[in-house]
Formats: C-alpha cells, structure tokens, sequence
C-alpha cells in the first residue's frame, strides 16, 4: 500500500463515517413530529416511523452491485483515483438527484399520485408529461423481471454454502461450471434439471409477494427493519474476517490482505485524464443511488407535506456510501487478491462482477476456517440487498393501480405478480441466450439514466428550481447550502446530459446494432426487446385509461353540478 493508497482510505473512510454518524445523530435527536400511521389524509399508506422510512430507502439503493460492481469498477479505473470522480459525481450528481426525488415523491404523495406520471402532470401542465412519466413505472419493473431471477441465484447460492452443496469444487473452472449448470445455461451431472433454480426463483417470488401484499409499514417497512441491521452485521463481521486474514500462504507472502486493498485504493493517476474513468464513476453513483427509477418518488410519496425530506435524503445516500465503499471496498477483491493475486484478481475482475461473487469467493470460502458459515453470511448479506431492491422496484406499478384505478392492495399487487410471473419466464427460459443482458442494457442502463435527465430537467426548467428549492424546504431538518441549488438547475442536468450522450455514442449504437452478438443469439435478443417494448406500452394504455377516466368522471360532476344549479 503506497502513501497515496493510505491517504485516499483513510480519507474516504472518515469523510462517509464521519457523515453518516451526523446524519443518523441529527435523525435520532430531531424533534419527533406527530405520527399518523398507516393512512393519511389522502388515503394512502404512510409510514409507521421514520427510521424504517430511511432503512427501506437505503434497502432500496443498497444492493448487489454495492457490494459487486464497485469494487470490480474501483480496481478497474484508477484505484484510489476514481474516487476522486466518484466523489466528484456523488456531490454534482448523486445527492442532488437525492434531494430531487424526494421532493418529487413527497410533492406528488400530497396531491394522491405515487408514481411519476401523476407526479410529472402536477409540475408540467401538458399532455406529453404523464406518459414520460410513465417509465417511472416501466423501467423499474423491467428490471425487476430479471433482478428477481438474479436474487434467487443469492438465495440458492447461501443454501448450497451452508450444505456445502458446491464444497470439493476448488478451482474456477469446477465453480464456473456448478454456476452455470444452476442457472440452467448449461448441462453437468451436478443439476440433472432446472428444477433447483425454480425452486429458488418460486421462493424469492413469494418473498416479495409476501411483503409487498401486507403493505407499507407492515410488510416493506419490516423486511427493511429486521433485513438491513441483519445485512449492515454480517457485512460487518465479513469485512472484519477479511481484514485479519494476513497472508494465508506464507510462500506467497505477496498475497495479503494489504495488497488486496491496495488493489482498490493505489491511485493510478494517469486514469484521470481518460474520460471513460470519470463516466465509469458517473454511472457507478448513478446505479448505486437507484436514481432514475421512479423507486425513490413512490416510497417519497408516503410523506405528509411537513416531513422532511432534506435530511432523510442525504442520511440514505450515506448509508449506501457505508455499504458499497467500506464494506463493499473490503471484502470481494482483497479477499480475491490474498488468494489468487494480483494477476489473477484481474483476470477475475476483467471477466465481471458475477465471475468475482458467485466463482471466485465461493472457491475462497472451501480454503478458509468456517467457510461454509462465512458463504451462507455473503449469499445471504447479497439476498437481503437483493429482496429489499427487488420490493421496492415492484412498488411503482403497485401504487399506479391503488393510486390511480382505486384498486385494493391485494387486487394490486396479485396483477402485477401475475404480470411479472409470466415475464420471468421468458427471462429463465432464454438465459443462456442473452436475454437477461438485453434487458439489462436498454432498462437498467440507457433508460435509467435517460428518464432521470428528463426528470431533472422537468424539476429544474419546467417546474422550476425555485419552486422546487422551496419545495424541498418544507419541514426541512436539515438547510441545504444554496450552492446546490445552482447545481441542481445548471450543473447536473449538464452531467447528465453528458453522461447520456457519451453512452448512446459509446454503447448504444453497437449494442442496437448487436455488434460482436453471434448470430444464434439474435432473435432472443429482439425477443428481449420485444419483452421490453410490450411492458412499456402497456403502462402507456394504462396511463391512457386512467386518465380518461379521471377526465370522465370530472365532465360528470360538472355537469351534476350544473344540472343541481339550474335548479
């Protein structure tokens, strides 16, 4: 580890504990406000306090790319380097598209709309914005259609750790082959059928059914109170595990947990001067916050008009800061380095997130004291972030029906199920395909990261930032410097309009044109986004009819009304 390296851990981790204890300490000692549970004035749920409200938001943005994808990014870009951009984006990008949809969420929640397309029809009085708004509800489900798939891996993964299952597998090669078998992507005696990973996916599926159909503050609200202390302990003793490991290998004395860190946290600064560094940590904090997904609106959107959403907002960004560099920074890749070194960590990281977490660590966890205990702790640390992900990402188009159709929860959420049932089927049928990874890219990249430069540029221009700055003030526990209020108009929505345009030009023109696709595989990828057209024109009907609806019933009143007048 160099100077620099120890400078840039040392700063990094002060500068996001630091933060975190004064957010938790200014949440716990705020004056307690007068707790209405359950349904407000409007009629819609709320919630039951206001530490579960910032635990199922922190449970919605910590998730398995917190603890996969940053590490794998961190080593890839520069080291302790990219946080320097890292930073950069969460201070320009991250915490004010926070605050943003916060205060979106909260604004939409008073006038009786939980999603987006309600909530952009408030702000922007023209036809177009409920049904841009519409993606807000679309994407998200897009996504969770192949998450909840990738969650039962998780799940799965932490039976076959604690059984020992995939124990005797020791080397990559052996542990690449169980994963692919699992997952049905390819034949092996270990999994004679996919009847394994079903009964996971069955599992994980009535999981999310089961909080999402007892409702807010009873159902999503305690999956976050008991799932997040239970994610935030094992990470804990995981990183703590990691960190006395020392040298296992006295021959390879090279290998050590020091190295490991040093992986991550030497900076290289000649990366700063490559500008796929600076988009690789924009989109890291893009994805890592889950902003630009309507997720964040919909749980706003249970606040009464005087909650805050200033301090809430910035405590959830450094609770997922904690997660992703502290715990996620310390456990995947200096365990990977202390075992297979740097070279081979490499290789290990060149070849995905996935090759780290679900090949790479559980060959580590067969060379280690307790080691099936240790797995069943990281597989399942991965399942919590994964279910508390997963239920919020289904939230949007729950609420659009109760919202907007005055439909009952259980009739809510039953539809949406049987909607994501059928979709997830395509998604495990047609793995070994592409498929997942279609979806991923048009939902989980590119229109992510479109909807929410629509979305600041609707607050910023068209709404207005002045509005929306007195907006977010209401009930604020916590003032925010007024610079940000010239960097939520002018420099974010820049940083997003450049993020955006370099990943169309970069990305998205190849990947339109399956570029580097064999050719087999072109037609479950155009089945993919088939999938993925179907589902986004099906909330644009929805929306149609909702509205048409509201219109209906407000030229009927009107003319009840002028009926009762003229007499």
């Amino acid at each position: 580890m160099t100077y620099w390296g120890w400078f840039f851990i040392v700063i990094g981790w002060a500068t996001i504990i630091g933060l975190s204890v004064y957010c938790f300490s200014r949440v716990l000692l705020a004056k307690k406000k007068k707790e209405v549970l359950e349904i407000s004035g409007t009629g819609r749920a709320q919630w039951a306090s206001r530490i579960g409200l910032i635990l199922a938001m922190a449970g919605n943005a910590i998730g398995l790319g917190n603890f996969l994808r940053f590490p794998v990014k961190a080593a890839a870009n520069g080291g302790g380097a990219f946080m320097i951009p890292y930073f950069c984006a969460l201070i320009f990008l991250g915490v004010p598209l926070m605050w943003v949809e916060w205060t979106i969420g909260r604004y939409g929640g008073v006038h009786g709309h939980g999603t987006t397309p309600g909530m952009f029809s408030l702000m922007w009085k023209n036809k177009a914005a409920k049904y841009i708004g519409a993606l807000g509800i679309s994407m998200p489900f897009v996504i969770v259609v192949y998450y909840n798939f990738i969650e039962s891996w998780t799940l799965g993964y932490a039976w076959f750790s604690a059984t020992g299952k995939y124990f005797g597998k020791t080397n990559m090669e052996a542990m690449n082959t169980f994963l692919k078998t699992f997952q049905g992507a390819a034949d092996n005696a270990t999994f004679s059928s996919m009847i394994p990973i079903l009964i996971f996916i069955v599992i994980a599926l009535s999981l999310n059914y089961f909080f999402l159909y007892r409702g807010l503050s009873k159902g999503i609200e305690v999956l976050a109170k008991i799932g997040m202390p239970v994610l935030f302990v094992f990470g804990v003793i995981l990183a703590i595990r990691v960190l006395t490991m020392g040298t296992p290998d006295p021959s390879l004395p090279e290998q050590n947990v020091v190295n490991g860190l040093a992986f991550i946290w030497n900076p290289d600064f000649s990366k700063l001067t490559q500008s796929g560094v600076w988009l690789a940590a924009a989109g890291q904090i893009f994805f890592t916050l889950s902003l630009g997904q309507g997720i964040i609106n919909t749980y706003a959107s249970y606040l009464r008009e005087k909650d805050d959403v200033t301090l809430n907002g910035l405590t959830t960004s450094m609770t997922n800061e904690f997660a992703e560099v502290i715990l996620g920074g310390t456990i995947a890749i200096p365990l990977a380095v202390t075992f297979f070194g740097l070279a081979g960590t490499q290789q290990i990281a060149s070849e995905g997130a996935f090759n780290l977490g679900f090949v790479a660590l559980p060959t580590i966890f067969q060379k280690i004291p307790l080691g099936q205990l240790f797995g069943a702790m990281w597989f399942f640390l991965l399942f919590i972030a994964g279910i508390t992900s997963s239920v919020a990402m289904t939230s949007p188009a729950v609420a659009f029906l109760e919202d907007e159709f005055k439909w009952k929860r259980s009739k809510a959420v039953n539809v949406v199920f049987s909607v994501m049932a059928i979709s997830t089927f395509f998604v495990v049928a047609f793995f070994k395909f592409g498929f997942l990874d279609e979806l991923d890219f048009w939902a989980g990249t590119l229109g992510l990261v479109l909807f929410a430069t629509i979305e600041i540029i609707i607050f910023s221009w068209i709404f207005g930032v002045k509005k929306g700055w007195q907006e977010m003030h209401h009930g604020a526990d916590l003032k925010i410097p007024r610079i940000f209020k010239f960097i939520i108009q002018y420099v974010t929505p820049v940083y997003m309009l450049v993020v955006l345009g370099f990943w169309i030009y970069q990305e998205a023109i190849d990947k339109f044109l399956m570029k580097g696709e064999a050719a087999v595989r072109h037609p479950y990828l155009w089945g993919a986004r088939g999938l993925f057209l179907v589902l986004i024109l099906l909330t644009l009907w929805m929306v149609r009819i909702a509205w048409k609806s509201k219109k209906e019933e407000k030229e009927y009143a009107e003319a009840v009304k002028e009926i009762e007048t003229v007499k």
